[in-house]
This record gives C-alpha cells, sequence and structure tokens, in this order.
C-alpha cells in the first residue's frame, strides 16, 4: 500500500505556477530540481508531521500553494503552485461525498489513513483491492454495505 506521506498522495491536484519554477536550484548545495516530480522525490518533509503546503491568495493568480521542502542539505525550498481543486458547487459536493464515505468506510472498520488512500485510488480511476475485497466479504455474508 503506498504511504500517504508519499509526493503523490500529498502533492495529488498541485501543477507548478509556472515552468519558470523549474529547474529549481538549492542556493546552498547547488543541486538543481529539474521537476515538479524530481522536486517531490527528492526532497524531503521539513517535519515528518507537517506537510508543508500553506495555502496563499495571490490578487492576480487567485488561491495558490505554497509548497516547502529541505533539500537534502537542509536548506528549506519553496515552490508556488496553482490548486487545481474545484470550487464549484459540483466540486464541493464531491468533496462532501467523499467525506461521507471516508466516515461510511472508518465506521464499518478500514482504518481512516487506508480508507483515505483507497478512495483517493478509485477517485483517480484505479483499482482498490482493499475496498473490492470488502465489499465480497459483505457479499458473501449476505447483507448490504449499507446495513
Amino acid at each position: 500500500m503506498p504511504s500517504i506521506t508519499s509526493h503523490d498522495a500529498w502533492f495529488a491536484g498541485l501543477k507548478a505556477l509556472s515552468q519558470d519554477n523549474f529547474p529549481k536550484r538549492c542556493r546552498n548545495c547547488g543541486r538543481e530540481f529539474a521537476s515538479e516530480a524530481d522536486y517531490f522525490q527528492q526532497t524531503q518533509a521539513i517535519r515528518p508531521e507537517i506537510t508543508g503546503l500553506k495555502a496563499v491568495y495571490d490578487d492576480d493568480d487567485g488561491p495558490l500553494v505554497e509548497v516547502f521542502r529541505n533539500c537534502l542539505c537542509g536548506s528549506t525550498l519553496l515552490v508556488s503552485c496553482m490548486s487545481r481543486r474545484d470550487d464549484s458547487a459540483a466540486g464541493h459536493s464531491r468533496r462532501r461525498l467523499f467525506d461521507e464515505l471516508l466516515g461510511y468506510l472508518a465506521r464499518h472498520g478500514i482504518e481512516r489513513a487506508q480508507a483515505r488512500v483507497e478512495l483517493l485510488r478509485v477517485a483517480s480511476g484505479e483499482r482498490s483491492a482493499v475496498l473490492e475485497a470488502w465489499y465480497g466479504q459483505i457479499a458473501a455474508q449476505g447483507r448490504k454495505p449499507g446495513a
């Protein structure tokens, strides 16, 4: 199972504000990051319990996300990203549904962090062996998932 702290999970939905962000160079050691993926894979969280994400609002660009990460030399780096979050009514509705599904799965025995990872997997068009197995167990017992 992928870790919830992987760059794919934490930074899904972000894209660099402009191509001018990359290549990005650490001013302390000179390490160069050629792309967003390179940046996320070759840097570290500032602290394990913090995502390093900071929401900001720019008058010209609108809502942005600043991503703080540490270079391997220990220097803190910043990349500004645009959030691809859908703030429309439909987007809010999808997030409410996601939260409801997450709560439902947690109430029925799937650890919350794992349920989140599995729901994100399904939302991105992948299969979730965990959710399929869970549903299979319920079906084998002859009850509906909502019961």
